[in-house]
Parts: C-alpha cells; structure tokens; sequence
C-alpha cells in the first residue's frame, strides 16, 4: 500500500523538494537499513533544521534520495523490537533522522527502537509536534540551568531568538516554573505574545546582536540561547557571578568571538545542550517534565497546523525568521 511523505532528490547538483503520494513499503525498507519498528505517523513539525533540509541551504542531508523530518509522532504498525508493540504510542526525535534516514515529514516511518520513547500520557501526538525538537530542547535548556543551580530566586534569565520555536516554549517554561524571564527578540512587533507566554521585559535583539565588550555590566543568573555568534558572546559577558548560559543553536552563526573572563573572572558556565543524540534516560526525563510543567493552553497559543504540501513553504520561512512558535505538520491532511 502507498503512502505519502516529502521527498528530497539531488541530481547532478540539483535540488528538488516534492510530494510523492506514491511511496512504497518496498522503497521505505531500502532506504532505512536495518530500522526495526514501522510507525504510521499522524503529525511532524517543522524544526530550523528541517528548514535547512528543505531548502538545501545547508548540507543537513547527506543521503539522497530523502524523505526529511527529524520529527514524528504515531502509532506503532509493526515491530520486531521486543520493547515496542502493534498499537503503542510513540515519539521520535533526532538521531539524524531526515538526514541520513528517511524521516517523518511522511505518512509513514521505518525507525530504530533505540530512536523511539512513549509518548507522554496527557500529550496528544498533535502536541507532541508542537512541542516537537524546538520545545524538547528548551526544557534540556531549562534542565542544564536547574542542574547548574539556577532557581527562580537566582535572578532574571534571558531567553534569546525568544519569538521562535525554542525560544517560545523556553519562555513559556520558566516563566510558569516561577522565573523572571526577559526575551530577546528582532520582531518588537510581537512583544504582546511573548507577554502572554510570561516574558515580563522584551528586549531587541539589535543590543545583543553586534561585537560587544568580554566583560558587561552584570545582569543575567541564566541564559537561554539558541542564536550563537555575537548574541551568545553578550549574553556570556552579561552574566552574573556563578552564572550559567544553556546554549543550544546557530541562528545568528556558528561562531563565537568571545575571551575567557567570563569564565575566569565570574565562574560563568557555558553549558552545550545537543538534542539529537541526547541519552534515552534524560529524553524521557525531558518529555516527561514537559508534560507536567508547560502550559498547554500556552503551546496552544504558538502552534498552527499545515498540511505535508504547505511545508516547504514554512521551511523558507523559518529560515527567514518569518515564523513565530512552532508549526505542527498534519501528516494526513
């Protein structure tokens, strides 16, 4: 029986991102190697690195043909892994899936058990995409800090690229965990909306965004940073005493000009949040604070839904910053 996913071909250097309705299980068997669990998939979403995948900005795929998505959330159809059964209800995040295996933007996906984690009872699969990559490594983000003894009575946190996906539910968790949360952002337009998630100062990203010096008026107890480049090199020289900056993305850039005194002269932590190859114990344990600690009529308030066709379109505006929150991918509309 055919399905129907995305699908990405490259061919004597050119890029071509259609929508094949006429996907086999043959074809899925070929391109996912020795993937033990078949998921009939009802929602994905579109993360920056699918937007990245999507419109070959950037060598994410490194397998063609490709059918994207790093995300997915389902049903199980068929297994031969003894921890997965017919009918459980699963999500999949990362492990280079819609890079080098096919992925979740599709109606159907052939994945490794050790990919898989149940999905949280509370959580619909629609939610779980809302969440999706971006939400999961906010509350990775929110985890480092607590870890690095970052509470509430600490001080104020920033939260940068605040209007996007991770920025979004970043700001949503930690205000409701009972942080002073502060946003960044270069859309000053949508200081209301990051009001209502709980930011209680909004800030432009324009006075983070260019070279500044390596030591700055202290003011931040924790970060959030999902920019990189000069943003992160600031929030780092902003740091309190005994500080913590969780970063987690490249939206600005991959580089960072910064010196160490931050770390030498304040005791500041930079602390790298990976979400891909993240350990299955501390996904779970991710997925199952989300469940508990984000507001879902606040997940609600970010999130709209597209069908597999509007896609694409969604992947040229991620990269453009055109998009707020997180956008839920209705596999089967």
């Amino acid at each position: 029986m055919s399905f129907t996913a995305l699908y990405l071909t490259k061919t004597d250097g050119a890029f071509a991102a259609r929508l094949r309705d006429d996907l086999t299980d043959e074809e899925l068997v070929a391109h996912t190697g020795d993937a033990s669990v078949v998921v009939r998939l009802d929602h994905s979403t579109i993360n920056y690195k699918d937007g990245l995948a999507l419109t070959n900005r950037s060598p994410v795929v490194r397998q063609w043909p490709m059918v994207p998505g790093i995300d997915g959330a389902g049903t199980v159809e068929l297994s031969t892994d003894p921890r997965w059964q017919v009918g459980d209800q699963v999500i999949h995040n990362g492990w280079g899936v819609g890079e080098t295996h096919w992925g979740c933007l599709s109606q159907k996906a052939r994945l490794k058990g050790d990919w898989l984690i149940a999905r949280p009872a509370g959580l619909s699969t629609a939610q779980a995409m809302a969440i999706g990559t971006a939400g999961y490594t906010a509350m990775l983000c929110v985890m480092a800090l607590e870890d690095a003894g970052v509470r509430p009575d600490s001080g104020e946190i920033l939260v940068t690229g605040a209007s996007g996906g991770v920025g979004s539910v970043a700001v949503a968790l930690l205000s409701g965990l009972g942080y002073r949360v502060v946003a960044s952002t270069g859309k000053l337009d949508e200081a209301e909306y990051l009001r209502s998630l709980g930011a209680v100062e909004i800030l432009d990203r324009a006075g983070l965004s260019t070279a500044g010096k390596p030591l700055q008026k202290e003011r931040w107890a924790g970060v959030v940073d999902s920019v990189g480049s000069h943003t992160l090199a600031n929030a780092l020289a902003q740091t309190r005493y005994g500080g913590a900056v969780a970063a987690c993305g490249l939206a600005q850039g991959m580089d960072l000009s910064t010196s160490v005194a931050p770390f030498i002269l304040r005791g500041v932590r930079l602390l790298g949040v990976d979400s891909v190859m993240c350990p299955t114990a501390r996904r779970q344990q991710a997925w199952a604070r989300l469940a508990k600690d984000l507001d879902l009529a606040k997940l609600a308030s970010m999130t709209r839904t597209v069908g597999l066709a509007e896609a694409p379109q969604v992947a040229v505006d991620i990269l453009a910053g055109k998009v707020r929150g997180r956008v839920v991918v209705d596999v089967n509309a």
